[in-house]
């Protein structure tokens, strides 16, 4: 049997499916709170330019961004509001909310009221707060891929029984066989507790296979919104 060593891979952090807007008033200023999902920092700073072009008449654009699998990279801007009283607050509810790799764009129309700091704070923040809890939620565990090789004889009884095991395994997945003159190959995705078990499954198939360690890669799974 094929001994797959423990490596002590670490999940990245949830991410969000799709774009959400919401909106909200506080003393009849309008906050329109955008949250995007983002591969990278260009990507981040093409939605908050195409944002600012929607919104062209808006006196602020505040924003904050997450990115990277741990959340490394941070960063937020008050848009010419008071020091600390947009960008800060919109940036620690995407932390608290432990996301990554998103960017949040808070657009106000002042109503003419002044909201004090500790009100632009929360305003700013409740805006984020809302759209973080209206956005989908990714939660992405990194899994461990495999290519099993068979010969034609086999391939039928072995995709069956692949089928079976990833049925029974969360995050698994097996792909259809990709048939060459020499046999077939499938490719398998399992997350790393289930990895043993994988591999104990094709000891005790009685089939003559040749298994190949890829690597790993990132699958993601829709949460429901309210789940921890």
């Amino acid at each position: 049997m094929v001994e797959i060593a423990d490596a002590g891979f670490t999940d990245p952090l949830d991410t969000i499916a799709a774009r959400v807007r919401t909106e909200s008033e506080v003393k009849a200023s309008r906050f329109v709170a955008d949250l995007v999902p983002v591969a990278d920092l260009a990507a981040a700073e093409a939605a908050i330019a195409g944002i600012r072009r929607e919104f062209h008449d808006a006196r602020h654009h505040c924003t904050a961004l997450v990115l990277g699998p741990d959340g490394q990279q941070q960063r937020s801007s008050d848009d010419g509001e008071p020091s600390g009283t947009a960008g800060a607050p919109m940036l620690a509810v995407l932390r608290g909310a432990a996301v990554t790799d998103v960017v949040a764009v808070v657009t106000r129309y002042f109503g003419g009221t002044l909201l004090g700091t500790g009100g632009l704070a929360r305003a700013y923040g409740g805006a984020v707060g809302d759209a973080v809890a209206a956005a989908t939620r990714l939660r992405r565990r990194t899994a461990r891929r495999f290519a099993v090789d068979v010969g034609h004889e086999d391939a039928g009884r072995l995709e069956h029984r692949l089928r079976v095991f990833v049925d029974g395994a969360p995050g698994a997945a097996v792909t259809t066989g990709a048939y060459d003159a020499s046999g077939a190959r499938f490719e398998v995705l399992v997350l790393p507790d289930a990895a043993a078990a994988f591999t104990t499954l094709l000891a005790e198939s009685g089939v003559d296979h040749h298994l190949d360690d890829l690597g790993t890669t990132v699958r993601s799974f829709v949460v429901a919104r309210g789940s921890a």
